[in-house]
């Protein structure tokens, strides 16, 4: 294998060759240049009887020639227009002095040629291709080229250091790092390097910046591209890139291949489809597969992607010996969340008295990036009042603020609306109050939120669930029918549209006890749904696979389910008909009040160490904010 740096230097020596013999060319035409004196013919005349002139060339159109002596002002050579004989006999008869100009020969001739090509050429680049680029087609000559960004090790400036609540992705990764700098002492018990690792879990959760962290913590080049910039209009480009970028990273090596977004490049291919989009798809993935058979992971290429939809890429992505590992980067838990915490607060003014793991315990489901967000959002709403430091207040109001919308203190309800919702408010944080297992009540507001929402109830997660009982759905259920229950008490069996969005939620939930869980007793141990995906989930309600039959089954089942609870709601409700009343009337005098203001909110075993967790937007009538695993897990 030829040396790069040698054939660097052999191309430069070419090029001070070709500048010293361009100098020399330019200084031999500027010296002859000056040499030359352009004369009218009748003094070409004059010269000849004066016996001055020692040699002539005759053109067509010019006559030049050497004198025997240089003029006064240094000129040895001359130039002067060809003229018909009998004419300038004529023209000296008459005293008239014959000049021209003599033609500019081959330089004259070169640049007729070339100066319209070069104004087309200027014209080309300066509108032409901008608006090419505008339009994302790029320059012609650069169109099959890799758009891959490369950062070097100075560039990334990110390491392990940086990336926190996803230990095991770091240990399963750490191997490449190890690798890459040192492959003859990894690989002394004749192991390899996987050709390629897939990032995969839901977005948000840090799969670029872990990809950055490994070129980081390896001080490599780093190639880092998206799926989407392989496909363009023409057919053949995509492939053109993907072994530009694979010779680029060759001659670069070691280095790391990033693509992200994989799923935009490599999505399963399709039977018998010839539409061309999708055929120059397919061209650019079996390059792409190509390419990942045809180079060694020795040489110090390793080829990292990331997507959050496994489930679509082609299986020949991910067999062995191409994708050989997948690491999952998931929503960080508890811990996790207090080193991701740690990162995002160094860069803001903390309060000394704010726990990060209280805030921990606020953002049950939250993502790597919506920490990060939850962080300048408590900064800004800290600047907004003038404080000297963020406290937990702010990291509160940032969180309700954040997953239930802006206050809308604009939105004015008339008191009779008002009234209902209160009494809708209360209904939910009293049911959830009196089932034990719920997730406490921390906050109870009337105060109009987002799109739509004219109250919520916060309850927060005592801590990370994975696993839901029948039990735990039924409770959950009449926790959302608890809004619903109040008004048909309270109002007389006259109900509102405030509860719209608690029905959906509802419905959802009975809905999957019976076709997914198997919780239904009519219907059987079996599930009539299709696998959820990964991290994009399902639709929310699917048709069963099921016939007409087992379909209404289905129904009446769900129906059930939902029936029952709301009626367990009501018997709730009526039996704390005094602390509905009172809660409601605390509700509309204070808009908000916390287990603090009202303590029929503890629950049975009197816990009131609570915290607010994620809310989940309710239509119309309230939002009624439920923890981030409120829905069944699969």
């Amino acid at each position: 294998m030829t040396d790069p740096n040698a054939r660097k230097q052999q191309w430069t020596l070419w090029y001070i060759f070709a500048a010293a013999l361009g100098v020399l060319l330019v200084q031999e035409f500027w010296t002859t240049y000056r040499q030359v004196e352009t004369i009218p013919y009748s003094q070409f005349e004059q010269l000849v009887s004066d016996g001055k002139v020692a040699q002539v060339t005759v053109g067509q159109d010019t006559i030049t020639g050497a004198l025997k002596a240089p003029t006064h002002d240094g000129k040895s050579y001359f130039a002067t227009a060809r003229v018909d004989p009998e004419l300038a006999e004529k023209l000296a008869a008459k005293g008239v002095t014959v000049t021209g100009a003599p033609s500019g020969g081959i330089v004259s001739t070169i640049l007729s040629w070339i100066l319209p090509v070069f104004v087309f050429y200027l014209l080309w680049s300066f509108l032409f291709r901008r608006m090419a680029e505008r339009q994302g087609l790029g320059g012609l000559m650069s169109i099959g080229k890799s758009k891959a960004k490369v950062y070097v090790e100075t560039d990334t400036k990110v390491t392990f250091a940086d990336v926190a609540g996803a230990d095991e992705a770091k240990f399963e990764l750490q191997e490449v790092v190890n690798f890459l700098k040192d492959p003859k002492a990894y690989g002394r018990l004749g192991a390899r390097i996987p050709k390629g690792i897939l990032l995969i879990g839901p977005p948000g959760t840090g799969k670029t910046l872990m990809a950055r962290a490994v070129a980081g913590e390896a001080g490599v080049a780093f190639f880092s591209i998206s799926g989407s910039e392989f496909v363009e209009m023409f057919v053949g480009v995509g492939a053109a890139r993907v072994r530009d970028l694979f010779e680029q990273a060759r001659k670069a090596a070691p280095c790391i291949i990033f693509i992200d977004e994989l799923d935009a490049l490599g999505r399963s291919r399709s039977v018998g489809n010839l539409v061309g989009g999708y055929d120059e798809k397919e061209q650019t993935l079996n390059q792409l597969l190509a390419e990942l058979d045809g180079f060694d992971p020795s040489s110090g290429v390793i080829l990292l992607a990331a997507t959050n939809r496994p489930e679509v890429l082609d299986p020949a992505l991910l067999r062995p010996g191409r994708f050989d590992r997948q690491v999952l980067i998931d929503r960080p838990d508890r811990k996790g969340r207090v080193e991701i915490l740690k990162v995002h607060v160094s860069k803001i003014r903390l309060a000394p008295s704010v726990s990060l793991d209280d805030i921990a315990g606020l953002t049950t489901g939250f993502t790597g990036a919506d920490l990060a967000n939850l962080v300048n959002e408590a900064a800004i709403i800290a600047t907004r009042r003038n404080a000297e430091d963020v406290s937990l207040d702010d990291f509160t109001n940032a969180i309700e603020r954040i997953v239930a919308g802006l206050e809308k203190k604009s939105r004015v309800l008339n008191p009779e609306e008002k009234r209902r919702v209160a009494y809708h408010e209360m209904g939910h944080a009293l049911v959830a109050a009196s089932l034990s297992g719920v997730d406490p009540v921390l906050k109870v507001s009337i105060i109009p939120r987002g799109v739509g929402a004219l109250g919520y109830t916060i309850q927060r997660p005592t801590e990370d669930r994975f696993l839901l009982s029948q039990t735990d759905l039924q409770n959950r259920i009449a926790v959302l029918m608890g809004g619903r229950a109040a008004e048909s008490l309270v109002f007389a069996g006259e109900v509102s549209t405030g509860a719209a969005d608690d029905l959906q939620r509802a419905t959802e939930i009975a809905f999957e006890m019976v076709t997914r869980y198997g919780m239904a007793g009519t219907t059987g141990q079996r599930t009539y749904l299709p696998p959820q995906q990964p991290f994009l989930g399902a639709p929310a309600i699917e048709r069963p696979n099921a016939s007409e039959e087992t379909l209404r089954e289905i129904d009446v089942e769900s129906r059930d389910l939902v029936d029952r609870a709301f009626k367990r709601a009501v018997t709730i409700l009526r039996e704390r008909r005094n602390d509905l009343e009172a809660g409601a009337n605390l509700l509309l005098s204070k808009e908000t009040i916390t287990v603090e203001d009202f303590s029929p909110l503890r629950q049975p075993d009197g816990s009131t160490t609570v915290k607010p967790g994620r809310e989940i937007p309710s239509a119309k009538g309230g939002r009624d904010i439920q923890p981030a695993a409120f829905k069944p897990l699969p």
